[in-house]
């Protein structure tokens, strides 16, 4: 197969899919080499990039075409009339613990937020950022955390390995305080329901930020005085 089959092949396969495609079982099914679909990869990310509305996206070993974050809010416009929808601080900052701690119990993970994080789980949970990757060998056989492909997909990462090292990432906090990114962001195509105030939560003022604050500037809420979502009981592992 010449080299602008192969790449127009990919680009059909691509598209059609809709859904993330393993470089490996591309290559076995087409019975090509790894080093030519990667060969093609590099070249159609030369054509789906820059201002293109189309992104060819890469991570764990796996291709699928995307949007072009840069034009999220027009996107959204169109496909997501429900107004713009927002993530808590306390949510943010509980993905960017479970990014770094991976494989991390919730109960972990909240000896590290000092607060009950039942809720924040939960929302992670439906929207697909966050999985169940196994049980800990512990009292009780906690259930273990970890982040999902949607998780590397929404954070335009290649694979988990691309976060930034965690010791430096608080070194440079203070730098990013007054800063935005507009490229590592959540797209704001999330469909989160507009939630009842849970019961932990009554009477507390919830600060909410909008959904695109880039996961690093989340992570400077791991540092002491940060804001604390209202604790309630976190003396055991639910489920």
């Amino acid at each position: 197969m010449d080299i602008e089959k192969i790449d127009n092949v990919l680009e059909a396969l691509l598209f059609l899919s809709g859904e993330p495609l393993k470089i490996d079982a591309i290559a076995e099914a087409l019975e090509l080499q790894k080093s030519e679909i990667r060969s093609s990869v590099k070249r159609l990310k030369s054509e789906y990039g820059g201002k293109r509305g189309i992104y060819l996206l890469e991570y764990n070993g796996k291709l699928q075409f995307g949007t072009n974050p840069d034009y999220k809010d027009e996107v959204a416009a169109v496909l997501n009339p429900i107004r713009e929808k927002e993530l808590s601080k306390a949510t943010l900052e509980t993905i960017a613990i479970i990014a770094y701690k991976q494989p991390v119990t919730k109960l972990e993970v909240e000896s590290i937020r000092g607060v009950n994080c039942d809720y924040t789980m939960q929302t992670l949970l439906s929207l697909g950022l966050i999985e169940v990757v196994g049980r800990k060998d512990a009292i009780g056989n906690p259930k273990l955390y970890g982040t999902t492909d949607e998780f590397l997909k929404r954070f335009r990462l290649e694979s988990i390995d691309e976060l930034p090292d965690y010791d430096d990432l608080l070194r440079s906090i203070a730098e990013l305080k007054n800063r935005h990114t507009e490229g590592d962001s959540l797209y704001n195509e999330f469909e989160i329901p507009d939630e009842q105030t849970p019961d932990f939560l009554e009477g507390e003022n919830v600060e909410k930020i909008e959904a695109d604050l880039p996961l690093v500037e989340a992570a400077a809420t791991l540092t002491p005085g940060a804001e604390k979502e209202p604790s309630g009981d976190p003396s055991g592992e639910n489920g």
